[in-house]
Protein backbone atom coordinates (compact mmCIF):
# COMPACT_ATOMS: atom_id res chain seq x y z
CA UNK A 1 0.00 0.00 0.00
CA UNK A 2 1.17 3.19 -1.03
CA UNK A 3 2.11 6.11 1.56
CA UNK A 4 2.47 9.63 1.58
CA UNK A 5 6.08 10.39 2.47
CA UNK A 6 7.42 13.79 2.65
CA UNK A 7 4.92 15.09 0.20
CA UNK A 8 5.84 11.71 -1.69
CA UNK A 9 3.62 8.39 -2.78
CA UNK A 10 6.00 5.69 -1.66
CA UNK A 11 5.96 2.22 -1.55
CA UNK A 12 8.16 -0.14 -0.48
CA UNK A 13 9.32 -4.14 0.54
CA UNK A 14 12.10 -6.29 1.29
CA UNK A 15 12.75 -9.74 1.12
CA UNK A 16 15.34 -12.41 0.56
CA UNK A 17 16.07 -14.35 -2.60
CA UNK A 18 16.84 -18.03 -3.88
CA UNK A 19 17.41 -19.42 -0.29
CA UNK A 20 18.37 -23.19 -0.80
CA UNK A 21 17.40 -25.83 1.21
CA UNK A 22 17.53 -29.60 1.10
CA UNK A 23 15.07 -31.60 3.98
CA UNK A 24 15.40 -35.36 4.19
CA UNK A 25 12.65 -36.98 6.32
CA UNK A 26 13.22 -40.59 7.60
CA UNK A 27 11.38 -43.66 8.18
CA UNK A 28 10.68 -44.83 11.40
CA UNK A 29 12.81 -47.54 11.45
CA UNK A 30 15.56 -45.08 9.73
CA UNK A 31 15.82 -46.97 6.61
CA UNK A 32 13.42 -45.25 4.00
CA UNK A 33 14.59 -41.71 3.04
CA UNK A 34 12.48 -38.99 1.31
CA UNK A 35 13.86 -35.81 0.66
CA UNK A 36 13.03 -32.34 -1.27
CA UNK A 37 14.93 -29.09 -1.96
CA UNK A 38 13.75 -26.36 -2.26
CA UNK A 39 14.71 -22.34 -3.81
CA UNK A 40 12.59 -20.03 -1.48
CA UNK A 41 12.50 -16.44 -1.81
CA UNK A 42 10.33 -14.18 0.15
CA UNK A 43 8.79 -11.08 0.46
CA UNK A 44 7.71 -8.74 2.67
CA UNK A 45 5.19 -6.09 3.03
CA UNK A 46 5.92 -4.09 6.46
CA UNK A 47 5.58 -0.67 8.03
CA UNK A 48 9.50 0.03 8.29
CA UNK A 49 9.28 3.51 6.39
CA UNK A 50 11.65 5.19 9.15
CA UNK A 51 14.43 3.00 7.91
CA UNK A 52 14.37 5.06 4.38
CA UNK A 53 13.80 8.23 5.79
CA UNK A 54 14.93 8.46 9.29
CA UNK A 55 18.28 6.09 9.51
CA UNK A 56 15.89 4.14 11.73
CA UNK A 57 16.33 0.53 11.59
CA UNK A 58 14.49 -0.57 14.50
CA UNK A 59 11.32 -1.97 12.51
CA UNK A 60 13.39 -3.87 10.01
CA UNK A 61 13.14 -7.93 9.61
CA UNK A 62 16.60 -8.55 8.76
CA UNK A 63 16.86 -10.61 5.18
CA UNK A 64 19.59 -12.46 6.75
CA UNK A 65 16.99 -13.79 9.52
CA UNK A 66 14.29 -14.44 6.84
CA UNK A 67 17.48 -16.67 5.55
CA UNK A 68 17.66 -18.94 8.84
CA UNK A 69 13.67 -19.19 8.99
CA UNK A 70 13.70 -21.07 6.20
CA UNK A 71 16.25 -23.45 7.81
CA UNK A 72 14.51 -23.37 11.13
CA UNK A 73 11.13 -23.88 9.86
CA UNK A 74 12.36 -26.63 7.81
CA UNK A 75 13.90 -28.46 10.79
CA UNK A 76 10.79 -27.79 12.37
CA UNK A 77 9.04 -29.83 10.12
CA UNK A 78 9.38 -33.37 11.45
CA UNK A 79 6.83 -34.61 9.08
CA UNK A 80 6.32 -34.73 5.32
CA UNK A 81 5.29 -31.86 3.75
CA UNK A 82 3.82 -30.44 0.54
CA UNK A 83 5.70 -27.31 -0.97
CA UNK A 84 2.59 -25.57 -0.49
CA UNK A 85 2.20 -26.32 2.93
CA UNK A 86 5.55 -24.96 3.97
CA UNK A 87 5.20 -21.35 1.61
CA UNK A 88 1.94 -21.41 4.13
CA UNK A 89 3.76 -22.14 6.57
CA UNK A 90 6.29 -19.73 6.25
CA UNK A 91 4.26 -16.65 5.47
CA UNK A 92 1.83 -17.29 8.61
CA UNK A 93 5.10 -17.09 10.73
CA UNK A 94 6.22 -13.74 9.10
CA UNK A 95 2.87 -12.27 9.60
CA UNK A 96 1.78 -13.42 13.01
CA UNK A 97 5.25 -12.99 14.68
CA UNK A 98 6.07 -9.97 13.52
CA UNK A 99 3.65 -6.77 14.15
CA UNK A 100 5.33 -4.52 11.32
CA UNK A 101 4.34 -7.28 8.56
CA UNK A 102 1.14 -6.74 7.18
CA UNK A 103 1.73 -9.16 3.98
CA UNK A 104 4.03 -11.76 3.08
CA UNK A 105 4.97 -13.32 -0.04
CA UNK A 106 6.58 -16.66 -0.38
CA UNK A 107 7.44 -18.06 -3.71
CA UNK A 108 9.02 -21.72 -4.04
CA UNK A 109 10.59 -23.71 -6.53
CA UNK A 110 10.84 -27.54 -5.87
CA UNK A 111 13.64 -29.42 -7.38
CA UNK A 112 12.42 -32.81 -9.10
CA UNK A 113 14.46 -35.18 -7.25
CA UNK A 114 12.63 -38.76 -7.83
CA UNK A 115 13.24 -41.93 -6.49
CA UNK A 116 15.20 -44.30 -8.58
CA UNK A 117 15.06 -48.07 -8.92
CA UNK A 118 17.48 -50.80 -9.19
CA UNK A 119 16.70 -54.61 -10.34
CA UNK A 120 12.95 -53.54 -10.23
CA UNK A 121 12.80 -52.43 -6.31
CA UNK A 122 12.78 -48.44 -5.31
CA UNK A 123 15.41 -47.33 -3.37
CA UNK A 124 15.74 -46.85 -0.32
CA UNK A 125 17.58 -43.74 -0.07
CA UNK A 126 19.18 -43.18 -3.70
CA UNK A 127 17.22 -40.56 -6.01
CA UNK A 128 17.63 -38.85 -9.35
CA UNK A 129 17.22 -35.33 -11.01
CA UNK A 130 13.82 -35.35 -13.10
CA UNK A 131 12.33 -32.61 -15.20
CA UNK A 132 9.67 -30.74 -14.55
CA UNK A 133 9.55 -28.07 -11.93
CA UNK A 134 6.78 -27.86 -9.04
CA UNK A 135 6.53 -24.22 -7.91
CA UNK A 136 4.19 -22.51 -5.91
CA UNK A 137 3.74 -18.77 -4.36
CA UNK A 138 1.70 -17.79 -1.01
CA UNK A 139 0.12 -14.48 -0.69
CA UNK A 140 -0.68 -14.58 3.10
CA UNK A 141 -2.49 -11.44 4.90
CA UNK A 142 -1.71 -10.70 8.45
CA UNK A 143 -5.98 -11.29 9.08
CA UNK A 144 -5.18 -15.12 6.84
CA UNK A 145 -6.19 -13.98 3.71
CA UNK A 146 -4.75 -16.23 1.46
CA UNK A 147 -3.85 -16.28 -2.08
CA UNK A 148 -2.21 -19.88 -3.20
CA UNK A 149 -0.89 -20.31 -6.65
CA UNK A 150 1.26 -23.74 -8.01
CA UNK A 151 2.63 -24.32 -11.19
CA UNK A 152 4.68 -26.82 -13.71
CA UNK A 153 7.70 -25.65 -15.14
CA UNK A 154 9.79 -27.03 -18.10
CA UNK A 155 7.10 -29.94 -18.65
CA UNK A 156 8.60 -31.05 -22.32
CA UNK A 157 6.28 -32.69 -24.80
CA UNK A 158 5.90 -34.12 -28.16
CA UNK A 159 4.08 -36.16 -30.58
CA UNK A 160 4.95 -37.30 -33.71
CA UNK A 161 1.46 -36.73 -35.73
CA UNK A 162 -2.01 -35.66 -35.20
CA UNK A 163 -0.97 -32.60 -35.24
CA UNK A 164 -1.88 -29.69 -38.03
CA UNK A 165 -1.90 -25.85 -39.09
CA UNK A 166 -4.23 -24.35 -41.53
CA UNK A 167 -6.63 -22.00 -43.03
CA UNK A 168 -4.38 -19.23 -41.09
CA UNK A 169 -4.12 -15.14 -42.42
CA UNK A 170 -2.06 -14.82 -45.42
CA UNK A 171 -0.24 -11.92 -47.42
CA UNK A 172 2.79 -11.34 -49.03
CA UNK A 173 5.32 -12.10 -46.48
CA UNK A 174 3.27 -15.58 -45.89
CA UNK A 175 5.74 -18.72 -46.76
CA UNK A 176 4.32 -21.49 -44.20
CA UNK A 177 2.26 -23.93 -46.12
CA UNK A 178 -1.07 -25.28 -44.78
CA UNK A 179 -0.85 -28.58 -43.33
CA UNK A 180 -2.54 -31.62 -41.49
CA UNK A 181 0.50 -33.78 -40.82
CA UNK A 182 3.33 -32.11 -38.53
CA UNK A 183 4.89 -32.85 -35.37
CA UNK A 184 4.01 -30.99 -32.34
CA UNK A 185 6.33 -30.44 -29.41
CA UNK A 186 6.24 -27.73 -26.52
CA UNK A 187 7.29 -26.90 -22.61
CA UNK A 188 4.57 -26.35 -20.96
CA UNK A 189 4.35 -23.35 -17.88
CA UNK A 190 1.47 -23.73 -16.23
CA UNK A 191 0.18 -21.87 -13.34
CA UNK A 192 -3.14 -22.30 -11.47
CA UNK A 193 -4.58 -20.45 -8.60
CA UNK A 194 -6.31 -22.22 -5.69
CA UNK A 195 -10.09 -21.62 -4.75
CA UNK A 196 -8.96 -21.22 -0.60
CA UNK A 197 -9.26 -17.52 0.68
CA UNK A 198 -8.12 -18.22 3.82
CA UNK A 199 -5.04 -19.86 5.16
CA UNK A 200 -8.05 -21.48 7.99
CA UNK A 201 -9.79 -23.51 5.04
CA UNK A 202 -6.98 -25.10 3.23
CA UNK A 203 -7.21 -29.21 3.91
CA UNK A 204 -5.32 -30.58 6.69
CA UNK A 205 -4.83 -33.67 4.63
CA UNK A 206 -1.16 -34.75 4.70
CA UNK A 207 0.09 -34.48 0.80
CA UNK A 208 -2.93 -32.83 -0.15
CA UNK A 209 -1.52 -30.36 -2.59
CA UNK A 210 1.06 -33.01 -4.23
CA UNK A 211 -2.21 -34.89 -5.27
CA UNK A 212 -3.65 -31.99 -6.92
CA UNK A 213 -0.05 -31.33 -8.67
CA UNK A 214 -0.10 -34.73 -9.93
CA UNK A 215 -3.99 -34.69 -10.73
CA UNK A 216 -2.90 -31.36 -12.76
CA UNK A 217 0.04 -32.82 -14.72
CA UNK A 218 -1.96 -35.83 -15.25
CA UNK A 219 -5.11 -33.85 -16.77
CA UNK A 220 -2.49 -32.04 -19.11
CA UNK A 221 -1.12 -34.88 -20.54
CA UNK A 222 -3.88 -37.02 -21.45
CA UNK A 223 -5.48 -33.95 -23.06
CA UNK A 224 -2.54 -32.84 -25.08
CA UNK A 225 -1.92 -36.98 -26.16
CA UNK A 226 -5.25 -38.40 -25.78
CA UNK A 227 -5.87 -41.83 -26.29
CA UNK A 228 -2.75 -44.23 -26.40
CA UNK A 229 -3.92 -45.57 -29.48
CA UNK A 230 -5.83 -43.13 -31.49
CA UNK A 231 -4.63 -40.04 -30.03
CA UNK A 232 -6.36 -36.84 -30.15
CA UNK A 233 -5.85 -34.05 -33.65
CA UNK A 234 -4.46 -31.03 -32.65
CA UNK A 235 -5.64 -27.95 -35.27
CA UNK A 236 -3.22 -25.65 -33.35
CA UNK A 237 -1.37 -25.12 -30.23
CA UNK A 238 -4.07 -22.42 -29.43
CA UNK A 239 -6.82 -25.18 -29.92
CA UNK A 240 -5.36 -27.38 -27.71
CA UNK A 241 -4.12 -24.81 -25.19
CA UNK A 242 -7.32 -24.29 -24.49
CA UNK A 243 -8.67 -27.96 -24.57
CA UNK A 244 -5.97 -28.62 -21.17
CA UNK A 245 -7.36 -25.48 -19.55
CA UNK A 246 -11.11 -26.43 -19.83
CA UNK A 247 -9.95 -29.99 -18.68
CA UNK A 248 -8.23 -28.60 -15.68
CA UNK A 249 -10.86 -26.74 -14.53
CA UNK A 250 -13.96 -29.55 -15.21
CA UNK A 251 -12.04 -32.27 -13.23
CA UNK A 252 -10.19 -30.40 -10.57
CA UNK A 253 -13.09 -28.30 -8.49
CA UNK A 254 -10.97 -26.57 -6.15
CA UNK A 255 -9.03 -24.33 -9.24
CA UNK A 256 -10.45 -21.40 -9.63
CA UNK A 257 -8.10 -20.48 -12.70
CA UNK A 258 -5.58 -21.94 -14.69
CA UNK A 259 -2.36 -19.65 -16.92
CA UNK A 260 -0.39 -21.89 -19.68
CA UNK A 261 2.22 -21.19 -21.53
CA UNK A 262 3.19 -23.30 -24.61
CA UNK A 263 5.92 -22.68 -27.13
CA UNK A 264 5.38 -24.06 -30.58
CA UNK A 265 9.24 -25.62 -30.49
CA UNK A 266 9.79 -26.53 -34.58
CA UNK A 267 10.59 -29.71 -36.21
CA UNK A 268 11.33 -28.77 -39.48
CA UNK A 269 11.14 -31.76 -42.24
CA UNK A 270 14.40 -31.97 -43.89
CA UNK A 271 14.92 -31.31 -47.45
CA UNK A 272 17.92 -31.18 -49.98
CA UNK A 273 18.13 -30.03 -53.40
CA UNK A 274 21.26 -31.04 -55.43
CA UNK A 275 23.24 -29.61 -58.38
CA UNK A 276 20.57 -29.73 -60.84
CA UNK A 277 17.99 -28.05 -58.50
CA UNK A 278 16.06 -31.11 -57.56
CA UNK A 279 14.41 -31.55 -54.28
CA UNK A 280 15.31 -34.37 -52.02
CA UNK A 281 12.61 -35.27 -49.60
CA UNK A 282 12.62 -37.19 -46.59
CA UNK A 283 9.10 -38.06 -46.80
CA UNK A 284 8.66 -36.36 -43.10
CA UNK A 285 11.12 -38.94 -41.86
CA UNK A 286 13.54 -36.59 -40.79
CA UNK A 287 13.62 -33.37 -38.84
CA UNK A 288 15.62 -30.11 -37.57
CA UNK A 289 14.71 -29.42 -34.00
CA UNK A 290 15.05 -25.82 -33.77
CA UNK A 291 14.99 -24.18 -29.93
CA UNK A 292 14.75 -20.51 -31.61
CA UNK A 293 12.79 -18.74 -33.19
CA UNK A 294 9.73 -20.56 -31.79
CA UNK A 295 6.11 -19.16 -31.41
CA UNK A 296 4.79 -18.16 -28.22
CA UNK A 297 0.98 -18.81 -27.39
CA UNK A 298 -0.41 -18.20 -23.76
CA UNK A 299 -3.81 -17.82 -22.63
CA UNK A 300 -5.10 -18.15 -18.95
CA UNK A 301 -8.52 -19.49 -17.89
CA UNK A 302 -11.03 -18.48 -14.79
CA UNK A 303 -13.79 -20.42 -13.45
CA UNK A 304 -17.45 -18.84 -14.08
CA UNK A 305 -18.01 -17.99 -10.17
CA UNK A 306 -21.69 -17.51 -11.08
CA UNK A 307 -21.52 -21.53 -11.74
CA UNK A 308 -19.82 -21.74 -8.39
Amino acid sequence: MAKNVEGFEFEQSHGKERVRVARVWKSKDGQRHFVVEWRVSINLLSDCVNSYIRDDNSDIVATDTMKNTVYAKAKECSEILTVEDFAILLAKHFTSFYKQVTTAIVKIVEKPWERVSVDGQPHEHGFKLGSEKHTTEAIVKKSGALQLTSGIEGLSVLKTTKSGFEGFIRDKYTVLPDTRERMLATEITALWRYSYESVYSVPQKPLYFTDKYLAVKRVLLDTFFGPPKEGVYSPSVQSTLYQMAKATLNRVPDIASIQLKMPNIHFIPVNLSNKDGQIVKFNDDVYLPTDEPHGSIEASLNRNRSRM
